[in-house]
């Protein structure tokens, strides 16, 4: 492959280089194949929105490790504290002695999340274990056993969020059975809608779907949550209408249902708020956060309303690294850059910079069928032609490998594989950005064409 240098990519080998070769021979031979990896090759050093392997290759990042990292790679602010935090305690387990950081970031995320009310906030390690401990604690506060979630929603890949999320491969294929007193509901996909319907019209009929749900599955008073995410995430970007999100708060407080935020993807400045629910100016009753919370370090955390969180007992809820001191420093200094840095207001930025750059295309590109942008998180659907809008996974496919072999990291989401999303930093400059669309538009001309 011949050299190619820009001003941020350098591309020294196709990928896999060498180096990275030999890495991937150990790692088919070590580790099982169920965890998937998007580009084949190595991470030497990660630096904003850079990313450069073990041959020596500079991307730049459009994934940011599946969205977690917003303030970017190795923020040195966080980086500084957590080198610091090493050399008091590494974790002596709040079930065991307690410590500060863990206190000071609920304090922090109680104040941050929407809504006036009264909170509290626990952390876990995982997404998934915040749905899990989300719903543990509803069913426990309502005494009811149902849990609603929703079509293309994604929610985790233990038992309980498995069993709320809803795309068959590869998440649920053979996994079976799932946690029992969940159902899913539609959620609005208006480039989808049959026959041309109005926003309206298909909020209306998903909405009409709960009474008859009400009456032919489960009692709205047997429901214990409905647990919904702002913004679809690896469902495709999906953009409900603040008209929708108010309608299901309304069923829930007619029914006394709990409404449960999974903001892991939208949270922490991605959508142009600090977390997606804002646009719609609706306060949840619980909610589930991570990813960007701390810069890549394994954290999460549950927020919800006070009364209903002291609802489980002493024991009842927790874990043992749950909160890692590191964690929650590192959230401490993320959340610090975000206010600072105004990188919610700089995510609107990138948005606009992407939608403008892809709607030019879709001019030119009959496979580009819909692009659909809330802040930073940006999508792009591909379709054999836009008629039948039929998806095209296998172009997707080929657009991203071509991206990669250039020196962009982007991924695909999206029940049908067919929608390319973008979660850089949002610390990327306009340079790095403005790069990585090129390449980007390079390989829908080489693969269009």
């Amino acid at each position: 492959m011949k050299e190619k240098k820009t001003a941020y990519i350098e591309m020294k080998t196709s990928l896999p280089g060498p180096q990275a070769q030999q890495l991937l021979e150990r790692r088919m031979a070590s580790i099982p194949r169920g965890p998937f990896n998007t580009v084949p090759t190595f991470a030497a050093k990660g630096e904003g929105a850079l990313l450069t392997d073990v041959d020596g290759n500079t991307f730049i990042d459009f994934a940011g490790a599946i969205g977690s990292l917003n303030v970017g790679h190795c923020p040195p602010k966080v980086v500084e504290a957590l080198k610091a935090q090493l050399d008091r305690y590494l974790h002596p387990c709040f079930h065991v002695m307690m410590y500060e950081p863990y206190v000071a970031l609920a304090e922090k995320l109680n104040e941050l999340t929407p809504g006036d009310h009264r909170k509290k906030t626990f952390f876990l390690n995982s997404g998934a274990e915040a749905v899990e401990n989300a719903v543990k604690i509803a069913r426990k506060y309502t005494g009811r056993r149902a849990v609603i979630s929703f079509e293309r929603g994604f929610h985790g890949r233990t038992y309980m969020a498995m069993s709320l999320t809803s795309k068959v491969k590869p998440y649920k294929n053979g996994f079976g059975p799932f946690a029992p007193d969940t159902y899913k509901m539609p959620y609005p996909y208006y480039y989808r809608a049959p026959g041309g319907m109005s926003e309206d019209e298909v909020d209306d009929q998903i909405l009409q779907k709960f009474d008859d749900f009400f009456l032919a599955e489960v009692p709205g008073e047997d429901v214990a949550a409905v647990i919904l995410e702002p913004v679809q995430g690896e469902g495709g970007f999906v953009i409900p209408s603040t008209r929708f999100i108010k309608g299901v708060r309304r069923i829930c407080d007619k029914y006394g249902i709990l409404l449960i935020a999974d903001e892991v993807q939208t949270g922490f400045g991605r959508t142009g708020r600090m977390f997606a629910m804002e646009h719609h100016g609706v306060v949840p009753d619980l909610m589930t956060m991570s990813k960007s919370i701390a810069a890549g370090l394994p954290i999460s955390a549950v927020t919800g309303r006070a009364e209903i969180m002291d609802a489980p007992g002493v024991g009842e809820i927790g874990g043992t690294y749950g909160g890692s001191p590191l964690g929650c420093v590192a959230a401490l200094q993320v959340i610090a850059m975000l206010e600072e840095e105004r990188l919610a207001e700089r995510a609107i930025a990138i948005g606009a910079t992407v939608s403008e750059r892809f709607l030019t295309l879709q001019q030119e590109f009959g496979c580009i069928g819909d692009v659909r942008t809330l802040g930073a998180m940006s999508a792009v659907e591909l379709v054999k032609d836009p008629v039948s809008r039929t998806p095209d996974k296998e172009l997707t496919a080929r657009i991203l490998q071509e991206a990669h072999q250039h020196g962009v990291i982007v991924m695909s989401a999206g029940i049908y594989g067919n929608v390319i999303r973008i979660l850089s930093p949002l610390v990327i400059t306009d340079e790095q950005l403005a790069e990585g669309l090129d390449v980007l538009e390079a390989a829908f001309r080489a693969c269009s064409s």
